[in-house]
């Protein structure tokens, strides 16, 4: 950063604001593998040394290709193991060792340079090949690249398990195994180039309380190491170097904002019921079992989304049947009767298991992912369902199957819980014979075909982030098309009450559990709608209880006829903001 007067210049980022609230502190930057290495020249009697360096790691890239390769094959097969065949191939090709020594000879340069420069050049020359399986094999290429760079480097590309000290995350985006491994303790905020209101980040911000902005551009490139940052959640800013002045402003703002949640915090054992007697049930949205513990803080009645898949993303391995059963356990035990809904594995879109071999794919979101992964690995799925049936001795554990397209897909996942409900039987271990059993309803035909789906389930949750995504042909973590993911959009309203109609007219409930939900200026809006459950960020739901408390259920119903009438979201958004503004007005600074 340039300095003024002896002082660093202060510099003003704007991106999207995601998780509210302000937090300052020193600047940890997240490195990728192409930032670890810098580019400098080497002399002749340097190159055996850079050599040996090469060697050494190639050496350890294969050494950790061939563990992976028996983990995948002791879980999920030797045929699944095969896929890192290819990844062999790169690190034993002679010519590809050979180039790169010829390039450290020619050039000059240090060993990390020079792979950079060979395995793009690979990667380039495969890619225009006219023939698929070539073509595929571009992944492979850098994959090995990225093990190969971190190998010289020593160390793990993200320390994120080790911080030392608070800081504020800086990232050109954050994977889910990233934040799942993350030391939370010394997190006080962050902010990645990349990202929307509904990306992995925002979302994950908003579980563990943190401020966060998403969007940024290039803020990992502009922040350096040693800058105080100042990030506020709430206006979508990232301050780098910011002035004594700015900072004793943002205390008094922060202090006048800390008063508003103080009196939130009030409502922990209140319902979240409308002035007028109608009340919903308002649950949470958790990761990991360790999150149990904001859900009883702020209040939540019970888990209405448990996302699974982080047990797998937090560690090296696929946890087993006992480890899993243990991780549910301590989730129902702890909120019980409050009901505790676990959806089964969803992995895939923005969240890889490397050990897992998981194919890459052009469109991941829209790939093999979620059931689909889980209908084709029925053992690994099994072992799930297994672990999620034991829990539910406490009978207040449920169960949801993500991404459902079609009812053929919920009729063979029935099935195959009914098989592992036998297995059970036989061993004589004790499960709630009546688990309840229901969808998300994230993709457009199954909120098309919801009647369908209907008999086959005792609930409904709307995961209005994937159902957004999919309807306005919108990628939810593109920061450049955000303007278009539009959750009050004509088209997701009808959705909405599509699917609250015919769960209603078939006896079950419908939740909503996407980041709709926790925007609580469209709590009237799904309120009126006829939602049944609320599932939301822990963090989110004393705002969202209070602005529910503050209204008639007559009032939400009108919200509501305007919203199915409406031309535009925007239409949709001025009559919830009206609405909150006459009945919450401290709250909007909050909110927006």
């Amino acid at each position: 950063m340039s300095e003024l007067n002896g002082q660093p210049k202060e510099v003003i980022l704007k991106g999207v604001g995601v998780s509210p609230g302000v937090a300052v502190g020193p600047a940890y930057r997240v490195l990728t593998e192409d930032d670890r290495y810098v580019e400098r020249d080497i002399t002749e009697q340097e190159i055996p040394r850079e050599i040996a360096r090469f060697e050494e790691a190639l050496i350890a890239t294969r050494l950790q290709i061939h563990e992976i390769q028996m983990k995948v094959s002791e879980a999920i097969g030797q045929e699944s193991a095969s896929i890192f065949d290819a990844h062999l191939l790169v690190v034993d090709d002679r010519s590809f060792v050979e180039e790169v020594i010829r390039g450290l000879q020619d050039r000059r340069k240090n060993v990390e340079t020079i792979m950079h420069m060979v395995t793009s050049r690979y990667a380039d020359a495969l890619s225009k090949v006219n023939d698929d399986y070539l073509r595929e094999r571009v992944a492979d290429v850098k994959d090995v690249a990225r093990r190969v760079l971190r190998n010289l480097s020593g160390q793990n590309v993200s320390t994120l398990s080790s911080l030392q000290e608070p800081c504020i995350i800086v990232a050109s985006d954050l994977a889910p195994s990233d934040t799942a491994t993350m030391q939370r303790d010394n997190v006080i905020g962050m902010a990645t180039d990349l990202g929307s209101r509904t990306s992995h980040t925002a979302i994950m911000a908003r579980a563990m309380e943190l401020p966060a902005v998403v969007g940024l551009h290039d803020a990992s490139i502009q922040v350096a190491p040693g800058d105080t940052l100042l990030i506020d959640g709430n206006k979508g800013l990232l301050i780098i170097n910011p002035t004594q002045e700015r900072l004793e402003r943002y205390g008094h703002i922060a202090e006048a904002q800390q008063t508003i949640r103080s009196e939130l915090a009030t409502l922990k054992d209140a319902t979240a019921e409308t002035l007028d007697g109608y009340r919903v049930t308002l649950a949470a949205n958790i990761e990991l079992p360790g999150d149990v513990d904001s859900v009883i803080e702020h209040g939540g009645m019970g888990v209405g989304l448990f996302r699974s898949e982080f047990l797998y993303l937090s560690t090296e391995h696929l946890p087993g049947e006992e480890e899993q059963t243990a991780a549910y356990e301590a989730v129902a035990s702890r909120l019980a009767p409050d009901p505790v809904i676990i959806r089964t594995l969803d992995l895939g879109g923005d969240k890889f298991l490397s050990h897992l071999g998981t194919p890459q794919e052009l469109n991941p979101f829209m790939g093999w992912r979620a059931i689909r992964f889980c209908l084709a690995q029925p053992e690994i799925f099994k072992t799930q369902l297994r672990a999620i049936l034991r829990a539910s001795r406490y009978d207040n554990v449920r169960i949801m199957y993500p991404m459902i397209s079609n009812v053929d897909e919920v009729i063979k996942a029935n099935k195959i819980l009914e098989e592992t409900k036998s297995d059970l039987r036989k061993e004589g271990i004790h499960f709630n014979e009546d688990i309840e059993v229901g969808i998300m309803v994230e993709v457009p035909s199954a909120a098309l075909t919801a009647d369908l789906m209907a008999p086959h389930v005792s609930f409904f949750s709307l995961g209005t982030n994937d159902l957004v995504q999919y309807t306005l042909a919108v990628d939810r973590v593109n920061e450049r098309i955000a303007y278009l993911y539009d959750p009050t959009h004509p088209a997701i309203i009808k959705l909405i009450k599509n699917t609250i109609d015919i769960g209603h007219e078939h006896g079950i409930w419908v939740g909503i559990c996407g980041e709709m939900a926790g925007n609580a200026l469209m709590a009237p809006l799904l309120v009126g709608l006829g939602a049944d459950e609320f599932s939301v960020s822990p963090t989110m739901l004393p705002i969202v209880k209070r602005v529910i408390r503050s209204i008639r259920y007559a009032q939400a119903e009108e919200v509501a006829r305007t919203a199915l009438e409406a031309v535009s979201g925007e239409e949709v958004m001025r009559a919830c903001k009206s609405l909150v503004k006459k009945t919450a007005p401290e709250l909007l600074e909050l909110i927006e």
